[in-house]
């Protein structure tokens, strides 16, 4: 029955390190000789190291070998009035990508990264990029009614999570019995225990609910309608090396411009966001960090 364990060093969210949907995940990282690691080289170079982390639909390597994903689509378009046209990706843990800046390995990592105060005292973020929430992939009508973690608890249902996720300690926070919690190791994996009716649902992130959809049309499934954890959503940035405060501006002020212009939700759409991750205007990043 359920493989759940309990919460677990539970970060923001663990993904599939290899890409939902594509299983591609054979490379060491994407980056090219010669890309710079500096803001102001990169100017010159017009190609700029960044991290990643594999994890769709925030930052990960496509069929043909491209860094895509919302993170490195925005930051191409925030970085071309820079004069950076080219993005040389560096595959990394996600867990390792802060160490990695730390260590110069690249420039700024475009991984859809949590701000928290934990990591504002190790590395610099950009303005809010987006915020993202909870969500079940469920049976089209949703026939069990599970919008909620609290809504499992004494109904006869299984509930599939990704190993590791935030999602695993929700549901153990909310109540949930750990026999009705069944844990996967991928993405692919959780979405074909719903779509085959191994379990009943999935608890995923919304964007990465409606990515799996767009990307497996007629499945027989949906998605619930997005819930904070608590009551605030988390919120992704941007990650620079502390002290880089010529970029982050520069790339703050392009960030803006591109959120103003309504570019910025053109470009996330086919990654499976929408209006409703767009951080409200007068989110800043000094809050979310706090005290860091």
């Amino acid at each position: 029955m359920s493989t759940g364990t309990g919460p677990r060093a539970l970060t923001r969210r663990t993904l599939l390190r290899g890409v939902a949907a594509t299983g591609l995940v054979t490379a060491t990282g994407c980056g090219s000789e010669g890309a710079s690691t500096s803001f102001k080289e990169a100017q010159r170079t017009g190609t700029i190291k960044v991290g990643f982390a594999n994890e769709a639909p925030y930052g990960f390597i496509d069929e043909t070998g491209r860094l895509t994903g919302e993170a490195p689509e925005v930051a191409r378009a925030v970085l071309k009035p820079l004069g950076i046209t080219e993005l040389a990706g560096e595959l990394a843990d996600f867990r390792q990508l802060i160490p990695g800046l730390k260590a110069n390995r690249y420039a700024f990592v475009a991984a859809g990264m949590f701000i928290n105060p934990s990591r504002c005292a190790d590395a610099a973020f950009s303005i809010p990029d987006y915020q993202v929430e909870s969500a079940f992939l469920v049976p089209k009508g949703n026939p069990k009614g599970i919008t909620r973690f609290t809504d499992i608890p004494g109904k006869d249902v299984l509930i599939a999570v990704l190993t590791g996720a935030v999602e695993l300690g929700y549901a153990v926070e909310a109540g949930v019995p750990e026999e009705q919690i069944v844990t996967l190791g991928d993405q692919d994996s959780v979405f074909r225990a719903v779509q085959d009716g191994r379990v009943y649902g999935a608890a995923t992130l919304d964007t990465t609910a409606a990515w799996l959809l767009e990307r497996n049309p007629g499945s027989g499934l949906e998605k619930t309608e997005p819930f904070p954890h608590r009551s605030e959503p988390g919120v992704g940035a941007f990650t620079f090396p502390r002290g880089a405060t010529d970029f982050v501006t520069a790339f703050d002020t392009e960030l803006r411009k591109l959120k103003k212009s309504g570019e910025w939700l053109r470009i996330v759409k086919p990654f499976g966001f929408s209006e409703r991750n767009a951080p409200p205007p007068d989110m800043t990043t000094d809050q979310l960090c706090g005290d860091a």
